[in-house]
């Protein structure tokens, strides 16, 4: 492999095997783009140089945990492009129903060399622990959905950001670079295989064939693909980068980037996000930086390192001895699910935060964290707000079964985080208050804003 195109501590092989077939497969599955696909890349490299057709092939698994209409209906769009975009390099797309340890393996009866792309949480390395036990040829995992790979970066659970930032931000210059796509030198556009294909060029009657829950709609505020993220992209550097550290914690200010349910689906590489914010150095990009790469990462990091990360048990010691001290403090008001997820409480504030999340399936980050805290305060238990903040955020956040979401929940009792003050309730965890809101920020304008989404 040309350690020009990628760095090889991004490449791993996962097993040895015959290379004595037709063409070479790339299993997309976290990466779920054309460009800047380091795994794409090797596959094609793989291909070209053994004068082998390329076949990328994509599992939709309509068994997913908490699948639903919101989250498919982002992930086909941006598959709709995909596809378009493969054909154009003259590769095949083979995109079908069913489980990936059958689809993966029938597909790869003929193939020389199989490629997979790397995801983190424990679904899909079952996944890929499953589907590699039943290939015979050579299998290789191409980790490019984090700015360093995660080994590289640290071989233990860090504590914090405050740990992990310089073991990230030393490498940068390692693996901060342009990836040029290479030619296709093997049509692979007429090549058969033995699975059912669905096509996601119309992808609407696909999705009556998946047993979804349709109660959650698809948002009418984010259309998914490359070229939106893209597009985003281009417009917060234009228009909100040389602000970012000054205005990214308000959320009446509109100045974050949007980009984390394209992450969260592979439809953007943080790399390539990276190198173009670079270009315009500032407090604004160093902001941005740490929240892209230091912050998105220590959540990889936790996700791999802790198998606990989907847990309340991942918490450390002094947050579960604090929380558990306060386990019966009376609680100012106790909310059952469906008063939480319809957003009729008391705090006009909260209520905001959970109707943008069920209108445009993304909160703001700031409101995020005042979400989940009031989540502990209203609930009977830290188990149950626990367990209630899993299942809102996995329900209507875009970029929700993703460790970016878990670390951040897990944020809300504790985790990466230090002891404050001791109080009611919280015990050493810090708290929020709405005050806080309004001393900040203009609150109402945010308000405003999200009362507006509705109409």
């Amino acid at each position: 492999m040309n350690e020009m195109l990628i760095d090889r501590t991004r490449i791993r092989k996962l097993q040895d095997g015959q290379s004595e077939g037709e063409y070479v497969l790339y299993w997309m599955q976290a990466s779920q783009r054309v460009e800047y696909n380091l795994a794409l890349e090797f596959a094609l490299d793989l291909a070209n140089n053994h004068e082998q057709p390329l076949i990328v092939c994509f599992c939709i698994f309509p068994g997913f945990p908490e699948a639903n209409l919101r989250s498919y209906y982002f992930m086909l769009q941006g598959l709709q492009e995909a596809s378009n975009q493969l054909q154009n390099r003259k590769i095949r797309f083979v995109c079908s129903i069913g489980s990936p340890d059958k689809i993966v393996p029938a597909i790869a009866e003929k193939a020389s060399f199989v490629v997979f792309d790397r995801g983190y949480t424990s679904t899909v390395q079952e996944w890929r622990s499953r589907v590699v036990r039943k290939l015979r040829a050579p299998v290789f995992v191409v980790e490019d959905n984090v700015v360093v790979p995660v080994s590289v970066a640290s071989h233990k659970e860090e504590y914090s950001a405050t740990t992990i930032r310089k073991k990230l931000m030393n490498q940068l210059s390692r693996y901060v670079k342009e990836i040029p796509q290479i030619e296709t030198e093997v049509n692979a556009l007429d090549i058969s295989v033995k699975v059912e294909e669905v096509k996601v060029d119309d992808f609407k009657p696909l999705l009556k064939k998946l047993a979804l829950d349709h109660s959650v709609s698809p948002t009418p505020v984010f259309h998914g693909g490359s070229k939106r993220a893209n597009a985003l992209l281009e417009e917060f550097i234009k228009n909100k980068l040389e602000q970012y550290h000054q205005w990214r914690n308000d959320p009446s200010k509109e100045c974050q980037s949007s980009l984390s349910p394209y992450i969260h689906f592979g439809q953007v590489s943080p790399v390539f996000i990276a190198l173009e914010v670079m270009k315009y150095p500032g407090d604004g990009t160093d902001a941005f930086i740490e929240e892209l790469i230091v912050r998105r990462e220590l959540a990889i990091n936790f996700v791999h390192y802790n198998r606990n990360y989907d847990s309340i048990e991942a918490l450390p010691k002094w947050a579960i001895f604090t929380l558990n001290e306060h386990i019966s403090d009376k609680r100012p008001y106790l909310y059952p699910l469906k008063d939480l997820e319809s957003a009729v409480t008391h705090d006009r504030y909260w209520n905001a935060a959970q109707t943008e999340l069920l209108i445009t399936g993304k909160m703001h980050n700031y409101m995020r964290m005042y979400w989940g805290k009031k989540i502990i305060e209203w609930t009977e238990s830290p188990q149950s707000a626990f367990d209630t903040m899993i299942y809102l955020n996995n329900k209507y956040e875009l970029d929700g079964r993703d460790p970016n979401s878990y670390a951040g929940v897990l944020w809300c009792f504790g985790k990466h985080d230090r002891p404050w003050k001791e109080r009611p309730i919280f015990g050493k965890v810090r708290y929020m208050n709405s005050s806080g809101l309004e001393r900040k920020f203009d609150i109402d304008s945010y308000v405003e804003h999200v009362q507006s989404t509705k109409h």
